[in-house]
């Protein structure tokens, strides 16, 4: 791959996260957690996509709400994995939460690494009018052997 290339995705990830560190002007309230169950990944060297389910589990009533996802990268890509976990706290403006309240399209930079037990990161921020940030940092863990780095859109249905 260019330097070029590299140079781009890397920043594209930087404004990224910067824009994130910045997109709230306010301190935001905790809603909850929102934890994702991925299916495998093929990684096509320059993007990837994988479904998921997902269960948000508000803080305040601990009622549950389900949803359906994709997620899909773009930038490098590389390797196969079995699927895994994901977990983020999910803050808001806000502390309403109904049924549907995290439907919509996240972006943000993303980051994972795997040689068998693997990790990543990604820093979304979206939904309703942008006014839905899943934290900052994600953990999922996943099993296979692959290498990502680059923008990440997740869209919650």
């Amino acid at each position: 791959m260019s330097r070029i290339r590299l140079r781009a995705i890397a920043c594209a990830f930087l404004a990224v996260l910067f824009g994130a560190a910045t997109a709230q002007a306010r301190p935001p309230f905790r809603i909850g957690g929102l934890t994702c169950n991925t299916g495998p990944r093929v990684g096509l060297v320059l993007g990837s996509r994988q479904d998921m389910r997902c269960v948000f589990v508000a803080s305040a009533a601990g009622q549950q709400y389900v949803y359906t996802g994709t997620i899909r990268r773009l930038g490098v890509d590389i390797g196969v994995t079995r699927g895994g976990t994901l977990f983020w706290a999910v803050f808001a403006r806000n502390s309403q939460i109904g049924r549907g309240t995290l439907r919509g399209s996240y972006v943000g930079a993303s980051g994972n690494v795997a040689v068998g037990l693997g990790l990543g990161a990604k820093v979304l921020i979206g939904g309703s009018r942008r006014t839905i940030m899943l934290q900052p940092l994600s953990v999922e863990g996943q099993i296979g052997v692959n290498l990502a780095l680059g923008v990440a859109r997740l869209t919650l249905r």
